[in-house]
Order: C-alpha cells, then structure tokens, then sequence
C-alpha cells in the first residue's frame, strides 16, 4: 500500500513541475526581451552621441586641420577649415588641430641681456650688479668696435601659411626663437656701441627686423612679423663710466650747437653789413655819376657861349665864381683895374651888429 502511495506522489509532483517551469521560462524571456531593448536603446544613444561628439565649431580668427589617424584630412588648400560648423569622427578617429592665423604672438630673445627673475622683471627691481659679467648666467652681444652691451628684442608676429608652420616643423615658435637670437647677435656685431645706445637706436630695431624676416624666409617659417623692438643697456659694472661718456658728449654737443649759433649769428651779421655797405656804395656811385652826368650837361652847353665870346664869358663866368669865393670873406684884392694900376678893394663881411651905447645916468 505504501508503493501505492508513493507511486502517487511521485505522478502528482511530475504532473506539477512542467507548470512551473512554464511560468519561469516566461518571466525570464519577458526580463531579457526588456532588457534587449534597454540595451538597445541606450547602445543607439551611445552611437548618436558618438557621432554628435564629432561636431566642433573654428573661430573667425583660426583655422583647423583633421588628421586621420595621424594624418591630414585633404589636399592643398582643403586641408584648412575655415571658421563654422564642421564635422570630424570623434577621436581616436580624427583629432582636430586649430591654428590661430591673426592672433600676434609674442617671442623675446633669451640671449643678450643681463639674468634676472620674472618677479624682478615685474616690479622692475634689477639684482646687484657685481663685480663683473658672470657668463654662466648673464647675457651680452658684442659690438663692431668690440664693446658689450646688454640687448633683448621682442618680436610679435601672426602666421600666414598655417598648415606648414604647423606640421612642416616638430616646434615652428623655437625656430622663431632661433631666428630672432641670431638676428640680434649678427646685427649688434655690425653696430658701434655708441650707435646701439643713442644715435641709431631706431635704425638698429630695423635691422634686427629686417634679419629676422630673411631667416625666416630662408627657412620657410610661414610668418609675417609684425613688430620688433630692442632695448639696449650699457653693462651695469660701466653704468658710471658710460654716465659720464654721457654728460661729456652732451657737453660736446652744446659746445657745438653754441659754436655753430654764434658762427650764424657772426656770418648773418656780417652779410647784413656787407648788404649795407654794398647799398651805400651803389647808391654813392650812382649818385656820382648822376653829378658827373649833370656837371658834363651844364660844360656842354656852356661851351657855345665860350666859343662865341671868350672874354665876356670868363669876366662873367670869373664874377660868378667869385661871388661865391668871397662869401663871409674879409678881403679881396682886385689884380688890375681899367688903367691898368692895381687897385685894393677891401670888404668886411658878416660883420657884427654895433652894440648900442649904455644910456647916460640921469
């Protein structure tokens, strides 16, 4: 009886268990088919947002270049990006590379110039001088007549060919660097230092300029520069002597300046007076030859009535002349008269007025 039992247990468990399995297998198909799905979904907002991480966006003031794995999208001119809205597969695909074209960058010279600390080129504090140049740390160039001077020149430029200063060189601003560093030395070598600190401070800045746009041609850098400006310093242990270099040639200088506005002042005077006396003697002389003229007139037209009657002429010419010989004159002795005696005439002139008597006492 009891096999019968078990026996019936045994079909009622089995009969069972397919039930339940059924029930099971469903929850689980039903839990993977939702979770299929989420997968989905979020693997398709992974994708999409895969895709949309690749759009980037060039400013007005740059360029960009896609490199492939490595390499540039594009040839020639394609290969720069304008500014806009571009599209490029997310890195590790692509990786965009932007180049600032009109943004002015800056490089100053690391030769030349004294050491000193960027918190002492802030406040403007320089170190002790010292005793000397200590070459481990201190800078100079030397100049055409073999003196030293401290230079630096900061040169600001913007790039004009981007793709080759970006990926024609491992570091185009260190060639820059290179560039302005050997401009400063070649140039301040073909420089008196007398030029370098006061008479052509300008025209050596051109000349540095000038140095650093052949090398960079030379080299292909791709840039325009823009502006360069030296500064130049006497070395610091002289700062004394060239001082007084200094106020010697200013003192020269005055001398000179003095010499040449009294030399002016001299020269004008002497042109105004050599004017004056050149005027007065023309004037005297065309004065005399005016007198000459009207002396020569009046002979001229005398002379017709000498010749028509000698005699009276020179009696009546002789009474005029006289007439003015005798003038405020106390004698005049006639030589010969009608009967041929000599004959005194005497003649008192401007003679004084008599004075009146002083009336008789009464």
């Amino acid at each position: 009886m009891s096999d019968d039992h078990e026996h019936h247990h045994h079909d009622h468990d089995h009969g069972l268990a397919p039930e339940m399995q059924d029930a099971g297998s469903q929850a689980l198909a039903e839990a993977l088919r939702s979770s299929f799905a989420i997968v989905k979904i979020v693997m398709l907002l992974m994708v999409v947002a895969f895709f949309a991480s690749g759009f980037f966006t060039v400013g007005s003031q740059e360029k960009a270049v896609i490199l492939r794995f490595g390499k540039p999208v594009g040839i020639g001119d394609k290969r720069l990006m304008n500014a806009g809205l571009h599209w490029s597969f997310p890195y590790p695909i692509d990786e965009v590379v932007r180049i600032p074209i009109t943004e002015q960058q800056v490089v100053i010279s690391t030769i030349g110039w004294f050491f000193t600390t960027p918190e002492q080129e802030l406040s403007g504090e320089e170190l002790f001088a010292g005793p000397s140049l200590n070459p481990a740390i201190d800078g100079y160039v030397i100049t055409a007549d073999q003196n030293i001077v401290h230079s630096r020149a900061t040169l600001r430029y913007h790039v004009r060919d981007p793709f080759g200063y970006t990926f024609n060189f491992v570091s185009a601003s260190n060639l820059v660097q290179n560039a302005v560093n050997n401009a400063l030395l070649y140039t301040a070598a073909r420089f008196n230092v007398d030029d370098i600190l006061k008479s052509r401070v300008y025209e050596f800045s051109e000349a540095v300029r000038q140095r650093v746009e052949q090398l960079a041609e030379q080299e292909q850098l791709g840039i325009v520069v823009d502006q360069c400006n030296v500064v130049s310093q006497a070395p610091r242990q002289l700062e004394a002597v060239f001082h007084q270099v200094g106020i010697t040639r200013n003192n020269r200088n005055k001398a000179l300046i003095d010499a040449n506005s009294y030399t002016n002042q001299v020269l004008s005077q002497a042109d105004a007076q050599a004017a004056t006396m050149i005027q007065q003697a023309t004037l005297a002389g065309a004065i005399y030859v005016t007198n000459v003229l009207a002396e020569a007139k009046v002979f001229n037209g005398l002379l017709p009535l000498y010749q028509g009657d000698p005699r009276l002429f020179t009696q009546q010419y002789t009474i005029k002349m006289m007439a003015e010989v005798l003038t405020n004159a106390d004698t005049w002795v006639q030589p010969t008269s009608d009967n041929g005696k000599s004959t005194e005439v005497r003649l008192q002139l401007s003679r004084p007025l008599p004075q009146q008597k002083a009336a008789a006492s009464p």
